[in-house]
């Protein structure tokens, strides 16, 4: 069969060797990303998104299955075990980020890999040249379409992210060129998710479907069955469909090196809510403990962004954790009522606390005209003596270009697992941050 001239690039460049692509330094990116995945999953079981798909997957699969359930112990069958993993793992909108693609990668990705790596007893050596692959693919088509595609209201973890994961099981269990194309024709026939569904159980349903038709469309395709060659170039593809006339036709020029790992990095949160808030957050904490703010101190707060930066921030009036995860107003009122922002800030009870409900009106929120990158954001306080502070901040903390550190990983990591009740933190952190040989099944007999 002969393929279009854009699948068959793409497939010859995720199922390369790409061995002078994953060295040292990208196989330990992706470590980072599968502790601090597994980590949001721990923090995240007892949600109760996360209650309802564990009970919902065990009823389907009562005799359990090949894969290991990261939190709520047990094992389920590959595609149900990548769902809700991946629903626990992102329940809190805690996990990594991808600038270029607008969402959540290792969500995506990880949960879809690890299932199938445990059921075929991979080392975790093939999940991270996977992983690899598969990121640097996303990153190119992210780069092309992914402003206007969520600006449509696409959900880019839901959409992109489960392009990722396809390529990357495709890659992981060894498809042909043409399988591979296969099985995205097949992810195309399941592919949706909306940001409409932002605040409610269903946003991490939708990253926990994007690991269960990764799972699902590789392996078909590995058994036989077909999907559109064309499934993101063709006239009625990916591209034609979703993306509002972006175009693909270049992101594989030059794709020899660096790989986007190394390019763009992984982003790992320092707050578990929206990361369109995280610049914010840093400006207003910052203000607060220089100045020796409190609430009380404070009459109003204008947060300035630059344009579309808030554009998932859609709850002004939150009344619900889940809410308040996509909401500038809760974020900063509850960052000068409590000097910090924790797993702790979004239980509904802090939520609906009044001496917060009552003064999110308060905060006023100034989108800028002009280009959508760089991204900034600039929070000025008016303060009841008469005073005005103003902080900007333009590079975020723990991007890119401000990383968190191997112990600044750890940390959270351990906070996270000490929120889900867990005592593996210590055991899990030490082998995925520094042994060098470990199978996935070693990894996961720890949790």
């Amino acid at each position: 069969m002969t393929l279009p001239a854009f699948e068959h690039r793409l497939a010859a460049h995720v199922l390369s060797e790409r061995a002078e692509l994953c060295g040292a330094a990208e196989r330990h990116t992706v470590r980072r990303a599968l502790l601090d995945t597994i980590a949001c999953a721990v923090a995240g079981k007892q949600e109760p998104a996360a209650l309802v798909a564990r009970t919902y997957a065990r009823r389907l699969a009562p005799s359990g299955g090949e894969a290991s359930l990261w939190a709520g112990g047990g094992k389920l069958p590959v595609e149900l075990a990548a769902w809700v993993n991946g629903i626990e793992a992102h329940v809190l909108d805690f996990d990594d980020v991808s600038s270029p693609m607008r969402g959540h990668p290792s969500v995506a990705m990880l949960p879809a890999l690890i299932a199938i790596a445990e059921a075929r007893d991979m080392a975790l050596h093939a999940v991270e040249e996977a992983y690899e692959a598969a990121y640097d693919a996303l990153c190119r088509m992210s780069r092309a379409v992914a402003v206007a595609h969520y600006a449509h209201g696409w959900h880019t973890t839901a959409t992109l992210g489960t392009l990722a994961g396809v390529m990357g099981c495709a890659r992981l269990i060894g498809l042909d060129e043409t399988r591979f194309c296969h099985a995205l024709g097949i992810a195309l026939a399941q592919l949706a998710g909306s940001r409409g569904n932002f605040g409610t159980m269903a946003k991490s349903l939708q990253a926990g479907q994007a690991g269960m038709i990764a799972v699902r469309s590789a392996l078909l395709a590995e058994a036989g069955f077909d999907g559109a060659v064309d499934a993101l170039s063709g006239p009625q593809g990916f591209l034609r469909l979703y993306t509002q006339g972006g175009n693909f036709t270049h992101i594989l020029d030059g794709a020899a090196a660096p790989s986007e790992l190394a390019r763009s990095g992984l982003e790992v949160k320092k707050y578990p809510l929206c990361y369109a808030t995280h610049r914010a957050l840093d400006a207003v904490l910052d203000l607060r403990a220089d100045h020796g703010l409190r609430l009380d101190d404070v009459a109003r707060v204008e947060v300035r962004c630059s344009h579309g930066a808030f554009v998932p921030l859609i709850h002004n009036r939150p009344r619900t954790g889940l809410e308040a995860k996509f909401s500038i107003e809760y974020a900063m009122i509850a960052a000068l009522a409590d000097g910090a922002i924790t797993l702790a800030s979004f239980d509904d009870t802090a939520v609906r606390r009044g001496t917060i409900q009552w003064r999110l009106a308060d905060v006023a929120v100034i989108e800028a005209a002009g280009a959508v990158m760089p991204r900034w954001a600039e929070v000025t306080l008016a303060l009841r003596d008469g005073r005005s502070l103003t902080r900007r901040a333009d590079r975020l903390r723990g991007s890119a270009e401000l990383p968190l550190g191997d112990d600044d990983l750890r940390r959270k990591a351990l906070d996270c697992f000490a929120h889900g009740g867990s005592q593996q933190g210590p055991a899990v952190a030490s082998a995925l941050l520094g042994r060098a040989d470990l199978s996935v099944r070693d990894l996961l007999a720890m949790l």
